[in-house]
């Protein structure tokens, strides 16, 4: 597919797609979910065969299928960050996990306060997006969340038993719980959560972020779940072993199919309940993974070709570690069995939102409303080129513009990075380096990419060559 660049961002009228200017008309309801560390091929409608997601492939049938969409970082907090902010990771606060925060505003504003203004009931239930391993639950509130219930922390959501969850700003206890093991399954807890919110605010508008922490290590899944693939799979069991950061599975294949499962059966949880309220036609579902296809918790990417046919996977910028599964659901609206190979990215979704609710639109956003790919009417505008920075793995940086793809590597260490080019159109599975037979592309691209970047306030996220650049204290 060619990328025609169309400059600017375009607001296009809220009217004009049939809601919102008169007044008998209610504003749509959202529901932005996402999982954790989901591969791009671990849906039965992006081609698994063997792990069974009948509800999201029922959701994919009904809605539209995005082939070419993007997450905003190969790993959790950098990537949810792009999305809230409406930003790429050369603009954001958030760059890389680890000990840190979005800050007050007006820094770091994310479109959920722009939806507030607009009269929406905003909420984020599961694994926030707002920080890494923190305790601080009032930055929800302060930020632009009404009402929140799960981990602050991301280093806490590894665990499906953990000792507490938050809602709002006060501790939920679970004394039985020891991380690894309990009797409050922290995914039950989250969807219980979800449902009862629907129904709280079943007179809308609502937004709501839910934000699974499935299917991401530590591997634990009910034993209902697991029961359903042991005569599929046919796992040796492993011996045991104590645990270490992650829990100790002795089935591994079996436990992490059955947590794609249930979180699939939990999206159908959530349909059911749009139906038995009325909502459905009134409200857009997307759903997408945060990053690409996870190697922890004992779980290995090969065992059911998490990523497709394409290369990597978490931790990595080709595109098996940024190139994720997104759906979008809506029941006369998007047109059923629909499918697009619009080049969008986690950064699209501030814009977008934004337009469908009527909200102020983000001036500062790297991001380009899909209403209407969503919709179907209008003329889409074009990505000129997407990029994404990373600081684990001694740095690393990417940049695609049309079906080129440069990858840097090194990008802490060197001043002179390693670079890598491929050619998507003809080598998805990014195979071939054709670096040295277009070298003026190279440079090209090399060149947009430091157009991109802006040099991080934190410095954490800051590349080589700036580091080095620096004046001596």
């Amino acid at each position: 597919m060619k990328l025609v660049w169309m400059a600017g961002f375009v607001f296009l009228a809220f009217s004009s797609f049939g809601w919102g200017s008169e007044k008998d008309q209610k504003k749509p309801n959202v529901i932005y979910i996402l999982a954790d560390d989901l591969g791009y091929g671990d849906l039965g409608c992006y081609g698994q065969k063997v792990i069974q997601t009948p509800n999201i492939d029922k959701m994919a049938v009904e809605g539209m299928v995005f082939s070419q969409h993007y997450s905003g970082s190969t790993v959790c907090g950098p990537s949810r960050s792009c999305m809230l902010q409406g930003k790429h990771s050369g603009n954001t606060y958030v760059r890389g996990n680890g000990y840190l925060q979005m800050r007050l505003d007006p820094q770091d504003q994310i479109f959920p306060s722009a939806l507030q203004k607009a009269g929406y009931h905003t909420a984020l239930i599961g694994k926030s997006g707002l920080g890494c391993n923190t305790d601080d639950a009032l930055l929800l509130k302060k930020k632009g969340f009404d009402y929140f219930f799960g981990f602050t922390s991301h280093t806490a959501a590894h665990w499906y038993y953990p000792p507490y969850l938050w809602r709002n700003t006060q501790r939920v206890q679970y004394p039985n719980n020891t991380q690894h093991a309990g009797d409050q399954y922290s995914s039950e807890n989250v969807i219980h959560e979800a449902l009862q919110y629907l129904e709280r605010q079943k007179d809308g508008p609502f937004f709501l972020h839910l934000a699974f922490q499935l299917p991401h290590a530590s591997l634990r899944a009910k034993e209902e779940w697991k029961a359903k693939y042991r005569p599929i799979l046919k796992e040796k069991v492993l011996d045991s072993k104590e645990h270490q950061h992650y829990s100790w599975e002795r089935e591994p294949k079996t436990t992490y199919a059955a947590m794609v499962s249930y979180m699939d059966h939990n999206v159908g949880l959530i349909l059911k309940k749009l139906d038995e309220l009325g909502l459905a036609e009134n409200t857009l579902v997307m759903f997408a993974s945060d990053n690409g296809a996870m190697q922890e918790g004992g779980h290995r990417r090969d065992s059911f070709h998490s990523s497709g046919e394409l290369r990597g996977g978490k931790r990595d910028l080709y595109e098996g570690g940024v190139r994720v599964p997104m759906i979008a659901w809506w029941p006369g609206k998007i047109k059923a069995g629909s499918s697009t190979d619009h080049v969008s990215a986690f950064w699209d979704i501030s814009p977008t939102l934004r337009e469908l609710a009527g909200a102020e639109p983000q001036l500062d956003t790297d991001g380009i409303s899909i209403v209407p790919t969503l919709l179907g009417r209008g003329k889409q505008a074009q990505h000129k080129n997407l990029y994404w920075e990373f600081y684990e793995g001694k740095g690393k940086r990417a940049i695609r513009q049309g079906k080129w793809k440069l990858v840097c590597l090194n990008t802490n260490t060197q001043r002179k990075p390693k670079m890598e080019l491929y050619d998507l159109d003809n080598d998805l599975s990014e195979t071939k380096d054709l670096s040295k037979k277009y070298p003026e592309l190279v440079a090209e691209l090399y060149k947009q990419m430091d157009e991109l970047h802006t040099m991080s306030e934190h410095k954490k996220f800051r590349l080589a060559a700036e580091v080095l650049e620096q004046p001596k204290k």
